[in-house]
């Protein structure tokens, strides 16, 4: 038995242990029978810019099945999202017209109060207007004047 293939370790000039592995003899193997593969793509040879030789199988990439494109939200989604909104803007519709009736409603009963207003003043200046007699029956009872059924003193 050799000694070196006991004991591989061996120091360099700086002391430093270095290792080196000791090669095993080959196993004894059975001839290679050939075998005719049903579908070996053939061997590429690339020639690398620093001269190396790389051989190998050229490897085809699987291209994706084509698809529709589909939209980023579901149809329903957006559906429901167009409902939402036109609800809203129907609840705001009517709350507007709401609003609207009511203001048309304050504004045709202060219309109305305005419009008894003066008419009642108007009245009030024909009642008591001081412009004399108008055809009307004087008659004095007492040093008491009626006109048209009011006193007047």
């Amino acid at each position: 038995m050799n000694e070196a293939a006991y004991h591989p370790a061996r120091y360099d000039a700086a002391g430093v242990e270095v290792h080196r592995p000791v090669p095993l003899a080959p196993a004894p193997t059975a001839p290679p029978v050939p075998v005719q593969p049903g579908d070996i793509p053939s061997v590429a040879s690339v020639v690398l810019p620093d001269g190396r030789v790389v051989t190998g199988y050229a490897v085809t990439t699987a291209q994706p099945e084509p698809f529709a494109p589909k939209p980023p939200v579901s149809r329903a989604a957006v559906n429901i999202a167009l409902g939402g909104v036109g609800f809203a803007a129907v609840c705001g519709g009517l709350f507007l017209l709401t609003a609207f009736i009511t203001a048309l409603t304050a504004l045709v009963t202060q219309l109305v109060i305005l419009a008894a207003v003066i008419f009642g003043g108007w009245v009030a200046v024909q009642m008591f207007s001081a412009r004399g007699p108008r055809g009307a029956a004087t008659v004095n009872i007492r040093k008491a004047t009626f006109k048209r059924n009011h006193f007047h003193g």
